[in-house]
């Protein structure tokens, strides 16, 4: 479970509150008052969003087993019908020899076939001959009817093993679609916290998520980990007064946002037309915005690192939609912004 941070005590809480409340200038996008977030729901929202992607990995190797399975039973049954077509083959050459000998005297004893030959030696070699190829067919009507038997439990068992797996896979797709139930349940219930906070002007307060295993071997990462990409900078349309300063990802509510790279917070606000939104300050003199967020999880001037949770994503303030609008500016405001998709590119990072 998510796990948040501990609220110190109340005379302490309050003390701190109005420390960082007088000592932050105020501006139009309202105040950040860090560690007064109301968790429950972001931290719901980080778990459901984490067991729907385990659900659907586990869903997928599932169905790939299962597929795997239904591709053994089919080879299994041509192989099972090739034998059964050698055997008739064979059952159909021993009838022929059988006629044959039937034709030629073969009910008579040994005896009076060599009796009546004209060649007994000849009629000796030809019965070895033929007492030989009684001897093959039936050792070979042997294998085939054992690797039928063999084949044919073979096939019974990964038959039932698909069947197995696509109930299994059933049963998860039923976890699956529960919750995301839920999830979409509660991610609109974080929206609605957002919406709170940025009509009040004032945030909630970083809420403090548990971290992803680090995993990150480069500087720079993407701000989400699986996205599309809307609208893209420098694009114009009725939405924005000039042209869109940044890079759209398309994203569920909720998805955590992370930071393109170390630095450190150097703005966490609310109110305005980018809603509930984080400045990061990076080396080099550039600094990363990440826009219409449905809750924050650091506070400013704390140092992050690359792929940290910061946040996640919303469709707060100036917003037709659940989406995370990323810039990249060369000041921490707006009206400085370069391309984001060439800027990471040359750091490494395709989108």
């Amino acid at each position: 479970m998510r796990l948040t941070r501990r609220r110190p005590l109340l005379v302490a809480v309050l003390f701190c509150a109005l420390a960082v409340l007088a000592a932050r200038p105020a501006d139009g996008d309202g105040s950040h008052v860090p560690g007064h977030g109301s968790s429950s729901v972001s931290a719901e929202v980080a778990q459901l969003y984490e067991e729907a992607a385990k659900a659907t990995e586990r869903y997928e190797a599932g169905r790939e087993e299962a597929e795997r399975q239904r591709e053994l039973a089919q080879q299994l049954e041509e192989r099972l019908d090739r034998e059964r077509q050698e055997a008739a083959v064979l059952r159909e050459d021993l009838g022929r020899i059988a006629s044959s000998q039937y034709r030629d005297g073969g009910g008579l004893p040994l005896t009076a076939h060599m009796l009546l030959a004209d060649d007994p030696e000849q009629l000796m070699l030809g019965q070895r001959v033929v007492h030989h190829a009684e001897m093959t067919l039936d050792q070979a009507l042997g294998r085939s009817e054992r690797a039928e038997a063999r084949l044919a439990r073979d096939e019974a068992k990964a038959a039932a093993a698909w069947k197995q797996l696509e109930k299994r896979n059933e049963e998860l797709v039923a976890l699956q679609q529960d919750i995301e139930e839920k999830l979409e349940s509660a991610r609109w219930k974080l929206q609605g916290e957002a919406d709170a906070s940025v009509a009040a002007g004032s945030c909630r307060g970083a809420v403090r998520l548990d971290q992803p295993p680090a995993r990150y071997t480069t500087p720079w990462v993407a701000p989400v980990e699986t996205y599309e990409l809307s609208a893209s900078y420098g694009s114009g349309g009725a939405r924005w007064a000039n042209r869109h300063t940044g890079q759209d990802f398309a994203v569920p509510i909720g998805t955590p946002v992370r930071s393109v790279g170390s630095g450190t917070v150097v703005k966490v606000s609310c109110g305005g037309a980018f809603g509930i939104e984080i400045v990061v300050e990076h080396p080099g003199g550039y600094y990363t915005q990440y826009a219409h967020l449905a809750a924050v999880a650091v506070d400013q001037g704390e140092r992050v690192s690359p792929g940290q949770w910061i946040g996640q994503s919303g469709t707060s303030g100036n917003s037709t939609g659940p989406h995370l609008h990323f810039e990249v500016r060369v000041t921490p405001e707006m009206g400085s912004s370069v391309d984001p998709v060439s800027w990471l590119a040359g750091r490494g990072v395709t989108l």
